[in-house]
């Protein structure tokens, strides 16, 4: 058999050259349709454009996709109604699956493993809940977790943590100053309640508390791989605590002090943390307790805490109906159930939604991702495993499942897990290149070879 009988080509290649002939139908397609559809082929332009720079740099899609993560705003038909954020992350999950470094590290595999398990156990209420919204939902729970944790890994793995995790903060930075913005015009006006932000869209304040949540953690941590400068990082933190407290979100505010508190008491050689931003999570923490128990106090059946209790003896009615099973994914929105909420709170959704078994899987995986992170190297396991455990800690007194919220921290998870195995991966290669050089054992002269490559590789 001939040696072009047997060539294989190498990986590379045939990535490189299913980019090329994607760019090339696409050319094809804006040459058809510039003249008719101006703004499609503008778009089109666009796509051949990112293929481009994707022939450079493999991450490019995952890259860009970081800042529009974090956008909620919804975009669609009635049909097929998604998130800015879902559509970013859907178009990286499948350029990280086609380009993304290969193999994945056992923490990596772990924590898909584990994603994987809640899928299986979800499956059960798929399939005794047939309709179209909890399908759908089965997929979407997916992408924010499975999906999320092959983005970031891609673009840790590929060396651009750093880049990454800036393209994702700084957006959080732009939505703290018009929170920060909004507050002040409110109290100049006499208003003293949260913001809703109206501008660039529509922002629930629980969103807007968990998402700089997100972005103040990151910022806190600063993890020695990072390496923000200090003029940086005191600004950045302050604007976005201030963007917190004017949401007034309490369960961002708690998620915020419980993941601060971790970090600083977890043993890191690399810096000292902050005693004073340590000490300011005991006033956060009596700010959620005392607004509750105002509200407690007041006997007002309307205000949220009167409102959470309601609705969490509305969710065991819905789970009583199928203890295994539950009603279904997001049986809210589907006219199964007389009521019309998303419980509050994670297990309790898990359990109407999904059943025992359902709950399970939940619980495997959540239990098992704070593990396999807390195992991992505390350069980086100490923020992916502050993040998620901030988002757990937010699911207890919130709606847990939402875009953006998990799919946000998942990823940065990710990227730590793709982080540190490529410091690994670079000091194995390391290692490798200082071996001393192998000495045949049938020369009478291995001693002296032997002891000339040891001070050589010195």
């Amino acid at each position: 058999m001939s040696r072009l009988e047997t060539f294989e080509p190498p990986r590379w290649m045939t990535r490189r050259l299913g980019i090329v002939m994607a760019c090339v139908g696409a050319l094809v397609a804006y040459g058809a349709m510039a003249p008719r559809y101006p703004a499609v082929a503008l778009g089109v332009a666009l796509i051949v454009l990112i293929i481009g720079f994707t022939l450079l740099e493999p991450a490019t899609i995952p890259l860009l996709s970081m800042p529009l993560l974090v956008i909620m705003l919804r975009v669609g038909t009635d049909t097929v109604n998604l998130t800015v954020s879902d559509l970013a992350l859907f178009a990286a999950f499948w350029a990280a699956m086609a380009l993304g470094p290969r193999p994945y590290s056992r923490p990596m595999q772990t924590m898909l493993w584990l994603a994987g398990a809640y899928q299986v156990a979800t499956l059960f209420t798929v399939l005794a809940n047939p309709y179209r919204a909890n399908t759908v939902e089965w997929f979407h729970a997916w992408l924010l977790v499975g999906g999320a944790l092959v983005v970031g890994w891609f673009v840790g793995r590929s060396g651009h943590a750093r880049l990454g995790l800036a393209l994702l903060v700084v957006p959080c930075l732009a939505l703290a100053l018009l929170t920060c913005v909004q507050g002040a015009i409110q109290l100049a006006a006499g208003s003293t309640g949260p913001v809703y932000l109206s501008w660039p869209y529509g922002m629930h304040k629980n969103f807007i508390g968990c998402i700089l949540a997100v972005a103040a953690l990151v910022i806190y941590v600063n993890p020695p791989w990072l390496a923000w400068p200090r003029a940086f990082v005191m600004p950045a933190f302050a604007l976005t605590v201030l963007g917190i407290l004017a949401s007034q979100s309490r369960q961002a505010l708690v998620g915020l002090a419980v993941a601060i508190a971790f970090v600083f008491l977890r043993a890191d050689r690399h810096k000292r943390r902050s005693r004073i931003v340590f000490l300011s999570i005991f006033p956060a923490i009596w700010y959620a307790i005392s607004a509750v128990h105002t509200q407690l106090a007041s006997g007002d059946q309307f205000n949220s805490a009167y409102q959470r209790l309601s609705w969490y003896q509305d969710s065991l009615i819905v789970w009583a109906r199928n203890e295994w099973f539950g009603a279904g994914l997001r049986w809210w929105t589907s006219g199964r159930a007389e009521f019309a909420f998303q419980p509050p709170n994670a297990e309790m959704e898990v359990l109407s939604s999904a059943g025992v078994i359902g709950l399970l899987g939940f619980l495997v995986l959540m239990i098992g991702a704070l593990v396999v992170l807390w195992r991992l190297n505390p350069r980086y396991g100490t923020l992916a495993l502050a993040i998620v455990g901030m988002r757990l800690v937010q699911g207890q007194l919130d709606l847990f499942w939402v875009a953006v919220q998990v799919s946000v921290p998942f990823t940065i998870a990710g990227l730590c897990l793709g982080a540190a195995a490529a410091e690994a991966g670079g000091k194995r290669t390391a290692g490798r290149r200082n071996r001393s050089f192998p000495v045949p054992e049938d020369t009478g002269d291995s001693a002296v070879l032997t002891s000339v490559g040891s001070v050589l590789t010195e």
